[in-house]
C-alpha cells in the first residue's frame, strides 16, 4: 500500500508543476526596482487656516490652489494633535509625524524646567555663521530629538538623495530639513542674503553667491505693495483703514494701501507677499543648480512660506493684506508648478501643502460682532500671580514665565525655601481658574484625572515635554489668547481656527480627491514615507492616510 501511494504522488507532480508554471507565465513580472518621484516638495504655509482654500477660492487662479484641489487631493480635516499650536512645533510635526512629549521641541522658546534657562528652538552657540556677520547663523537641529522623512530618505538611500530645507524663518529651514540634509538656507535681515551655519558647510555655493549678488531683496522692496485688484472688489475684507483692528507699518500713517516699502529694511520683505515670491526664486535656484530631480534617486525640497505668518499677525484674519496676500501666493505658487512641469517634468514629483498652525479672528473684530473674545493680558497676570504667591510663601518670583499657556517654575527657588510643588501648584491653579478668560488650568501630572473633555486631554498630553514645558498648562476661553497689543492676530491654543489646516497632496502617486475623515498632522510624515517605501520617522506616532496614495 506504501508504494502504490508513492506511485500515485509522484504521477501526480508533473501536473502540479505544469499548472504552477503555466500560472507563473501568465502573472505579472516582479518589479526589478522600488519606483519613486524624482522630487518631492514639501510647501508649508506659515498661519495658513484651512478656510483660505475656498475664502478666497473665487479669485484663485487656475494653475495654484485650484490646481492642488482639482488634480490633487484633499484631506479637509486635518487637525494638528498638540498644544502650544506655534511654528517651531507644526514644521515638525509635518515632518516627523510626531509631538512635543517625544520631539524635545516643545515650543518657538521654551524654558529648559532642570535650569530655568529660556532656549530658543534652534539655537546653537557651537556652530557658526555662514555668509553674513550677523549672528543668525548660529543655528542647527541639534535640539530636534527624533528623525525627519528627510533624514529617513537618506538614510534608505544611503545619503545618495538630497535634501535642502529653504524659508525665511530659521525654524521654518532647519526642522523641515532634518539632521541629515545637504543644506538649509534662511534669510538674513542685515545682510539681505540667504545664509546657513557652519553645521551644513564651512562656505556657501557659489550658486547661493551668486544669487545673493542679485540683490533681488531689494529690487522687490522697491516695488512698494499695492493691491493686485481694486480695493473696493476685496470683497472677503474688512475696509482697508481699519484701525481698530489691524496693525500698520512703520512710519506710515494707517494701515492702508499703497504700502510704501521702498526704502525701508531689508527685513521689510518679511510682512510683504515679495517675501513669498523670493522664497520660491530661492526655490527654484536651488533645484537648478543642485540638479534635484535629475538622479536615479528621490530628492527633497523642503520650502516655508513664511511672509503669510508676518502678514496675519500684523493685520489679522479679515484685512485686505491677507486677502492680497493669498492671492499672489497663488499666482507664485501657479508659477512654480509651471517651472516644476517643465524642469522636473508633471507627473515626476510629488508635492505636499500645508500649515503649521491657522490663526485666530482679532478679538475686537468678533466683539463688534457680537461674539465673545478677550485679550489676555500675560504679563500682568504673571506679575499679579507672582505677588500673591511672594504674599503666601514670602519668596518672590516663584513662575519665570507663563509663556506657551503654561506655569514654569523657579525651581531654583523652590528648592532653596523647601517648598512643596504639589501645594504651589494647587495654589497656582485656584489663582488662574479665578482670571478672566481661564478656562481650565491642569496639572500636568494629572492630566488624566483633569474634568477637561478629552479631546483637550489628548492635547496636552501629546504637547507636554517633561524638561521643556512648564508644570501647569493653561486653556483660555474660545476667543481668547494671549498678545501684546490689541491689532492682528496671534496663535497657539487648542481651537479649530488654529488647528485646523489644509493638507493636499499632488503629483506621482497620488490619487485626485478629497475626504472629510478625520486626518491629523502626525499623518504627514508617515503618508510620505509610505509613498517613498521608506521608514516612518524614529518618533513617527502618525499613520499613512491610505485615501491619498494610488
Amino acid at each position: 500500500m506504501k508504494i502504490k501511494h508513492l506511485l500515485t504522488a509522484l504521477l501526480l507532480v508533473p501536473a502540479i508543476t505544469s499548472a504552477q508554471t503555466k500560472k507563473a507565465a501568465t502573472a505579472p513580472a516582479a518589479a526589478t526596482q522600488i519606483v519613486r518621484p524624482k522630487l518631492v516638495i514639501g510647501l508649508v504655509v506659515d498661519q495658513m487656516r484651512w478656510d483660505y482654500l475656498f475664502r478666497y477660492y473665487d479669485r484663485y487662479q487656475a494653475t495654484g490652489f485650484k490646481r492642488l484641489l482639482n488634480e490633487g487631493f484633499s484631506c479637509d480635516n486635518t487637525n494638528l494633535d498638540y498644544v502650544p499650536t506655534v511654528t517651531a512645533v507644526g514644521h515638525t510635526c509635518v515632518y516627523t509625524g510626531s509631538v512635543p512629549s517625544i520631539t524635545g521641541i516643545a515650543a518657538n522658546d521654551f524654558i529648559i524646567q532642570a535650569t530655568g534657562k529660556t532656549i530658543y528652538c534652534t539655537d546653537d552657540a557651537t556652530v557658526a555663521t555662514v555668509g553674513s556677520t550677523s549672528a543668525a547663523g548660529q543655528m542647527s537641529p541639534r535640539n530636534l530629538w527624533v528623525s525627519t522623512v528627510t533624514d529617513e530618505l537618506r538614510l534608505a538611500t544611503n545619503f545618495r538623495s538630497k535634501v535642502i530645507g529653504i524659508a525665511l524663518k530659521d525654524r521654518g529651514a532647519i526642522l523641515p530639513a532634518g539632521h541629515t540634509a545637504n543644506a538649509a538656507y534662511w534669510f538674513d535681515d542685515v545682510s539681505g542674503n540667504w545664509i546657513s551655519s557652519t553645521y551644513y558647510m564651512t562656505d556657501l555655493p557659489d550658486w547661493v553667491k551668486k544669487f545673493n549678488d542679485k540683490k533681488l531683496v531689494a529690487q522687490y522692496l522697491k516695488q512698494d505693495w499695492n493691491t493686485l485688484y481694486p480695493v473696493n472688489t476685496y470683497l472677503q475684507s474688512t475696509e482697508d483703514n481699519s484701525p481698530k483692528y489691524e496693525g500698520k507699518f512703520k512710519g506710515a500713517d494707517a494701515p492702508t494701501f499703497p504700502v510704501k516699502t521702498s526704502g525701508g529694511s531689508y527685513g521689510t520683505i518679511r510682512a510683504t507677499p515679495y517675501g513669498n515670491s523670493f522664497t520660491l526664486d530661492m526655490a527654484k535656484a536651488a533645484i537648478e543648480n543642485e540638479k534635484l530631480g535629475k538622479t536615479t534617486v528621490t530628492d527633497f525640497l523642503a520650502v516655508s512660506l513664511s511672509s503669510t505668518d508676518y502678514v496675519g499677525h500684523q493685520f489679522g484674519v479679515n484685512a485686505v493684506e491677507t486677502e492680497d496676500t493669498y492671492l499672489r501666493l497663488d499666482r507664485d505658487l501657479g508659477s512654480f508648478f509651471t517651472y516644476l512641469d517643465s524642469t522636473i517634468g508633471k507627473g515626476n514629483y510629488t508635492v505636499f501643502l500645508t500649515a503649521d498652525h491657522g490663526a485666530a479672528h482679532n478679538t475686537a473684530f468678533l466683539n463688534d460682532h457680537g461674539i465673545p473674545a478677550g485679550v489676555w493680558p500675560i504679563s500682568d497676570i504673571t506679575k499679579s500671580l507672582n505677588d500673591y504667591l511672594a504674599n503666601k510663601y514670602e519668596v518672590k518670583n516663584l513662575v519665570l514665565s507663563l509663556m506657551n499657556y503654561q506655569v514654569n517654575f523657579n525651581y531654583a527657588a523652590i528648592a532653596d525655601k523647601k517648598i512643596s510643588e504639589y501645594a504651589l501648584k494647587q495654589d497656582c491653579i485656584e489663582f488662574l481658574k479665578k482670571q478672566a478668560g481661564v478656562a481650565y488650568a491642569v496639572d500636568m501630572q494629572a492630566v488624566q484625572t483633569a474634568t477637561i473633555p478629552e479631546a483637550l486631554r489628548m492635547r496636552i498630553i501629546n504637547g507636554y515635554n517633561a524638561e521643556h514645558s512648564g508644570a501647569i498648562q493653561i486653556i483660555l476661553k474660545s476667543g481668547w489668547f494671549d498678545g501684546h497689543g490689541t491689532t492682528g492676530t496671534t496663535h497657539g491654543t487648542w481651537n479649530p481656527y488654529d488647528t485646523h489646516i489644509p493638507l493636499l497632496f499632488m503629483g506621482w502617486g497620488i490619487k485626485h480627491g478629497h475626504t472629510n475623515q478625520s486626518t491629523h498632522m502626525t499623518d504627514i510624515a508617515p503618508t510620505v514615507s509610505a509613498l517613498l517605501h521608506i521608514q516612518t520617522p524614529n518618533g513617527n506616532i502618525g499613520v499613512p492616510i491610505e485615501q491619498v496614495i494610488k
